[in-house]
């Protein structure tokens, strides 16, 4: 299951397309979004009304046969509820784009969407301890749902946005910021000679990877199931356990 935290359909189908593309022969990817939150994230405000539709869409799902879960948003919304929702994998798209962008590079540089959102990435950086990898973080004040339409025009200010960022950070890859940016990645890598990484592809072959070394989330401690308990107002469906 690849899950865009925000509400755009559009978005949601060219993630989905994204990740089907890299996906192995015998991997079956359902694209999915919540039912509610904001149509794009771009802020801390949207961001934790996106973790609770993320949470609320895991939680539906978690009676579906799922062998993993990648949360297509750079922020990583509601990464650690859908961790202690799920046994199988989850993994964040800018978690696993740091993982790989590391493996193949001495250090890298985020190019993303809005600069206020630079801060959100961050916070990610020193979450996953990639504070010695990670040179600059970049924004390009794109709006998320601009990348929709991306014409030409867009595709010349990403590569120069990344080749600004290569030659200030003296990096040797980049990160692409956004799920949104998923279908620019192949031609960016190409244009600058560097690898360029897209976080739901990365995403999606690391989740391949953990489920065939048979890998799942551990519900010893950290991540152990919630606890039951009530939940008021327009959350009491969304209180554990699934009832039906």
């Amino acid at each position: 299951m690849v899950l865009n935290p925000n509400t755009s359909h559009g978005m949601t189908a060219s993630i989905g397309r994204a990740a089907q593309a890299v996906a192995g022969p015998a991997t079956e990817i359902l694209a999915v979004q919540p039912e509610f939150g904001p149509v794009s994230i771009e802020g801390f405000y949207d961001e934790a009304i996106a973790a609770a539709g993320v949470a609320a869409r895991v939680r539906a799902s978690d009676a579906q046969d799922i062998q993993g879960l990648a949360l297509a948003c750079f922020g990583d919304p509601g990464l650690d509820a859908a961790r202690e929702a799920l046994t199988c994998p989850v993994l964040g798209i800018a978690e696993a784009a740091f993982h790989a962008a590391s493996m193949v590079s001495s250090g890298f540089s985020i190019v993303t969407t809005m600069t206020r959102t630079c801060v959100i990435a961050e916070h990610l950086v020193v979450k996953y301890g990639f504070e010695r990898q990670c040179r600059g973080i970049h924004g390009t004040d794109v709006p998320v749902l601009a990348l929709e339409a991306a014409g030409n025009g867009l595709q010349a200010q990403l590569f120069a946005a990344c080749q600004e960022a290569l030659e200030k950070d003296r990096s040797d890859a980049i990160v692409l910021g956004c799920a949104g940016m998923a279908p620019l990645c192949e031609a960016l890598q190409q244009r600058l000679g560097v690898p360029v990484i897209d976080g739901v592809a990365a995403a999606v072959k690391l989740l391949e990877a953990l489920h065939g070394l048979g890998l799942k989330t551990s519900k010893r401690c950290n991540y152990a199931r919630p606890l039951e308990k009530t939940y008021l107002g327009w959350a009491a469906p969304l209180g554990w356990p699934r009832r039906a």
